[in-house]
């Protein structure tokens, strides 16, 4: 498959997972940096290809096929990124700019011997699940986003959704890396913030953080 279809039918994947976003092709065309008819024309074309069912003016949906096409993309880069944080201990900005290149040049053969090296990892290093060669996702998310979290509760990062650089640099400098302990201090709910305690120190989010940043309680 070309890369550009591997980064349609990748895209259409993680609209729907993510669910901020629908998966009519001007939002995919939005995502991509492509034009609204540039998106259709791929959508029809891969529709006769059958990786998508395509209706005008109505969201595009992956067929079996098309998601395990995603799924196989998906493994790939956060195989790399996994790779690449543990061997050159790269930022989570830089793992997610070359898995991005190297998720199209890689076998089916290579991803298992790097899933292999690495012990068959669940996750990446942004908590994001790896599926396994088979193209299936066995973890189960029982994740929040810091927004829905309670005031006096420990949770532990599960997950940092963003492939912004400032976003990494600012959670590098604050100690907000996958697996680390925060505590929720105060929930500013008219104001759409929240007040963490991580590392001895406390900071103060928007919702532009606490809506991409996922954690899971610590009973």
């Amino acid at each position: 498959m070309s890369v550009a279809i591997e980064n349609f039918v990748k895209a259409i994947y993680k609209n729907k997972i993510n669910d901020v976003k629908n998966t009519k092709p001007g939002n995919i065309a939005k995502l991509l940096g492509i034009s609204n008819a540039a998106a259709t024309d791929m959508a029809k074309s891969l529709a006769s290809k059958n990786l998508l069912n395509y209706e005008k003016y109505k969201a595009l949906k992956l067929t079996k096929t098309g998601e395990k096409l995603a799924l196989n993309v998906i493994r790939k880069h956060r195989l790399w990124e996994a790779f690449l944080h543990k061997t050159f201990e790269m930022s989570l900005h830089e793992i997610h700019r070359e898995a991005e290149l190297l998720e199209h040049e890689t076998s089916d053969f290579l991803a298992n011997k790097i899933s292999d090296y690495l012990g068959n990892p669940k996750f990446d290093p942004h908590g994001d699940p790896i599926p396994n060669a088979n193209g299936e996702i066995t973890t189960i998310d029982t994740s929040i986003s810091l927004s829905n979290t309670k005031e006096g509760k420990n949770y532990i990062i599960s997950r940092l959704m963003s492939d912004d650089k400032e976003f990494f640099d600012f959670c590098a400098l604050n100690g907000l890396k996958y697996g680390n302990n925060v505590l929720v201090t105060k929930q500013f709910s008219k104001n759409k913030m929240t007040q963490i305690s991580i590392n001895n120190s406390t900071i103060l989010l928007n919702e532009d953080f606490t809506n991409i940043i996922y954690v899971n309680e610590i009973n």
